[in-house]
């Protein structure tokens, strides 16, 4: 992950001027959101002048991406409504193989000529590249599909909920906020809609209509007395949902100690932005922790934070094999480790699973940017590193021959390459609850939601905070902590995991803005797991002064 992009998203301290323009298109108003896109009839008819003409001009490959991207973007602070975003991206990508190389070229005139230029601009640079590739591109088989589609199972669409009924719900957090002892508060709602056609020569026509959304706020309380701040993040999840996600379900609600509400599938954010001002408030007044080695109890809104970058990024063959040391560097989990079948990642309770099928995840698609059916697979198993991320021209690196279905771009406009897809610890077998395990602790802390992080460039060595940190003593929650940092290794760290929650712990935690590439791409993508706890992990006092 971009490290800048995800603190800075994430944190929501800046609101609507810190937006990438790169997810942006062109402004319009919210009533053409609802605007039907381009027939499938029509899609299909522009995919194939692509594909025609590239096979006319001598290319043995070629797939096209027609792409309508919705964007609505909701800003507010305290009781200001600071900006509303709807924006829409039009246009088509073609990729081709021609002398054994790859070509891309993009355009937003999706006519017969415009369609017909780009291919042919694809396929010269496609020609170009060749006089310097030293061997020539490798596809991993795939079905051909024919006509099928998919889409994410909403219940409610954004871009049919009034702009007025998102704004009165922002303002309702603010201003429990405030009520509540907060002194500022930024709040946003981030609504996607991506209409995605893929057609391709192997004989694939596909469409799939892809819905996101993202609640967040950021509250900060002030000690103007003793010159201090502190803030409190949503305990929210970006989701692969609809607005549903935003009708805060008592079903969907977990209890956690000191009177904390977690969420599920379903988010209540008043009632979380009047719990993060009470807990602003109470961080002003907590106790520091002391230095030491403490049994960590990590919920998965925070967990997926580490699981991202421990094992997601570690994981992209790509990485792996140096493709992104330029830019984000390598991987400690080289190719030799995976050849020796025994490579041991993490204790024999770690199962690591890739999944873009995980229904409300952030990845979930039905056919990856290359046509390929997505599924789950294994990444650890037992705590012993079984395979990585691959798509079709990787596969063959590995010994196998079918792609893994994680291929994204995150436009139209843009080459598509291998993005992390959803990537999770699976829960416990056993009945074992949040309660039980900080009954089973005697030293620990337990730590809720993102904060700061650090992590070397071949994803070993790494620091993390949080936003929330609990004492636990003798089996019970004694007070707030703060000032909290663990620092381990990726072996170290998921060798310590002895416990992990069963299945009704489980929850996600997922990014808007996973960054990768050059010029750099982001991607959504999930990371689910249960509450688990890591015993006699290094815990440092950020706040000291030398």
């Amino acid at each position: 992950m971009k490290r800048r992009d995800f603190v800075q998203y994430a944190g929501m301290g800046a609101g609507a001027m810190m937006m990438p323009s790169l997810l942006l298109g062109n402004d319009i108003p919210a009533e053409a959101l609802l605007e039907p896109g381009m027939d499938t009839v029509l899609k299909k008819k522009m995919a194939d002048v692509a594909l025609n003409t590239a096979k006319s001009m001598g290319a043995t490959y070629a797939d096209a991406r027609i792409g309508r991207y919705l964007n609505q973007y909701v800003f507010t602070r305290e009781d200001k409504v600071q900006n509303v975003v709807n924006t829409e991206s039009f246009g088509i990508g073609i990729r081709v193989i021609a002398n054994g190389t790859w070509g891309f070229s993009s355009t937003n005139d999706v006519t017969e000529d415009g369609i017909k230029k780009a291919t042919q601009h694809a396929v010269a640079i496609a020609k170009a590249n060749s006089k310097i590739q030293k061997e020539p591109v490798v596809l991993a088989p795939v079905e051909s599909y024919g006509e099928v589609s998919w889409k994410t199972p909403i219940k409610k669409d954004f871009k049919e909920v009034p702009i007025s009924e998102k704004v009165d719900l922002l303002l309702s957090a603010n201003g429990a906020a405030m009520e509540n002892g907060a002194n500022f508060v930024n709040s946003a709602l981030f609504m996607v809609n991506e209409q995605k056609y893929f057609a391709s020569t192997d004989g694939s026509y596909i469409d799939q209509d892809v819905h996101r959304i993202w609640p967040t706020f950021n509250v900060t309380a002030i000690d103007r007395a003793a010159g201090k701040f502190k803030t409190r993040q949503a305990l929210s999840a970006p989701m692969g949902m609809g607005y549903e996600y935003m009708d805060g379900l008592e079903s969907e609600k977990l209890s956690g100690p000191e009177g904390i509400k977690l969420y599920n599938r379903s988010y209540d954010i008043v009632e979380d932005a009047t719990m993060a001002a009470k807990q602003a408030k109470q961080k002003l007044t907590a106790k520091s922790v002391e230095a030491g080695k403490y049994d960590l109890v990590l919920e998965p809104n925070h967990l997926g934070l580490t699981i991202h970058e421990s094992v997601g990024h570690p994981l992209e063959l790509d990485r792996v094999l140096g493709y992104e040391a330029n830019y984000a560097g390598t991987s400690f989990a080289t190719m030799d480790k995976w050849e020796s079948k025994n490579f041991n990642y993490g204790s024999d309770i770690v199962n690591i699973v890739a999944d873009k099928t995980q229904v409300g995840s952030l990845g979930a698609v039905g056919y990856d940017d290359e046509g390929v059916k997505t599924k789950k697979w294994d990444l650890i198993r037992n705590g012993t590193l079984v395979n990585y991320q691959a798509i079709r021209d990787q596969v063959h690196m590995i010994d196998q021959n079918e792609s893994h279905g994680c291929c994204y771009a995150q436009s139209w406009e843009d080459v598509q390459f291998q993005r992390m897809p959803n990537v999770s610890l699976e829960p416990g077998k056993e009945k074992y609850s949040l309660q039980d395990m900080i009954k089973d602790v005697d030293k620990g802390i337990y730590i809720l939601g993102r904060g700061s992080y650090s992590i070397d460039q071949q994803r070993y060595n790494f620091q993390f905070g949080g936003t929330l940190f609990y004492e636990i003593k003798d089996g019970e929650i004694v007070g707030m902590l703060d000032d909290v940092a663990y620092q381990s290794n990726t072996q170290e760290f998921w060798n310590s995991c002895v416990k992990i929650c069963d299945k009704d712990d489980y929850r996600l935690f997922g990014s808007f803005f996973d960054g990768k590439g050059q010029p750099s791409q982001v991607s959504a993508v999930s990371h689910g797991s249960s509450t688990s706890r890591f015993n006699g992990i290094n815990v440092i006092n950020t706040g000291r002064t030398i």
